[in-house]
């Protein structure tokens, strides 16, 4: 056999097999729900962010697809236009010029390059933009390994912990809650008491870093109502896996009934500063002398 047939043999036998796991790939994920949604963890009408996220992360993929099928039937015509046909012998001609399409090669990915960072950074910029006159502000501290909710809108607080941070299975009726009134222009004031956290609820397709002494902004428009998990997504330290929390976005009636019963509950006011870490007196003094040694 020649070294022509073995090679035309390898080339069919791959190609099947590309054909065959491609079409099962296909199959698997065309069954899955979230391939609706390019296996992102939501749907649309959750946030006014994550319609914008999901819009860009599509698109993305639209152009990807395309470029990748452009190339790849490039590949395949130029294997078939210019494979060894029988009786040949030697080497093909190895260098050759055609300056419009090199031209061409140029400027379709630059331009390419520039649509995706000017798509990528109007989403981003919309994203970061903070509300100007918010109708909830939740200011939220991170802490190991729990959580504090502050509603700066409604003077009140609310607090708690998931598990009993011994490595046993946590309770989920002790995960805290955040609620947000749907369809509601919120901003979310996200800082930490102690070491580095991060803010992440998956449906909503963001999250925020909270250090300690900053604040950083997640501003959104509720959407849908529905109860949605989030968690710490910075590790954190022994139980960071059990930091974790939900979103309850629900209507305007069951958001004042839930503000309600924390003020009757007495947790008026906010959890300040003086509950973080390195808010005792003589923290600074303890950090300096630290230092020096």
């Amino acid at each position: 056999m020649s070294s022509h047939t073995r090679t035309d043999s390898r080339f069919r036998r791959t190609a099947k097999a590309s054909a065959v796991a491609v079409l099962a790939a296909t199959a698997l994920t065309g069954c899955a729900e979230e391939a609706k949604l390019g296996w992102m963890p939501t749907e649309r009408g959750t946030t006014d962010n994550a319609d914008l996220i999901l819009d860009l992360w599509v698109g993305s993929w639209i152009a990807a697809l395309a470029v990748g099928l452009l190339t790849w039937a490039l590949m395949l015509w130029c294997m078939i236009a210019y494979r060894r046909r029988k009786n040949e012998a030697g080497y093909p001609r190895q260098v050759a010029y055609h300056a419009p399409l090199e031209v061409f090669y140029t400027i379709v990915p630059i331009a390419m390059i520039v649509s995706l960072f000017f798509f990528t950074e109007r989403t981003q910029s919309e994203i970061t933009e903070r509300h100007d006159d918010p109708d909830t502000v939740v200011q939220v501290y991170g802490k190991q390994w729990a959580w504090d909710f502050n509603y700066l809108s409604d003077d009140v607080w609310d607090t708690g912990i998931q598990g009993h941070l011994d490595g046993e299975e946590g309770v989920p009726d002790r995960v805290p809650t955040l609620y947000l009134p749907s369809n509601s222009e919120v901003e979310l004031q996200v800082t930490s008491r102690d070491v580095i956290h991060s803010f992440w609820v998956p449906a909503f397709l963001e999250k925020a870093d909270m250090f300690p002494g900053r604040t950083n902004y997640i501003s959104i428009t509720t959407g849908r109502e529905g109860e949605f998990y989030g968690k710490c997504a910075e590790f954190c330290g022994e139980y960071h896996s059990e930091m974790l929390f939900n979103v309850a976005v629900v209507d305007q009636a069951e958001y004042d009934a839930h503000i309600q019963s924390l003020r009757d509950a007495g947790q008026t006011g906010a959890l300040g500063e003086e509950y973080s870490r390195d808010s005792y007196p003589g923290a600074e003094d303890q950090h300096s002398e630290t230092a020096f040694n």
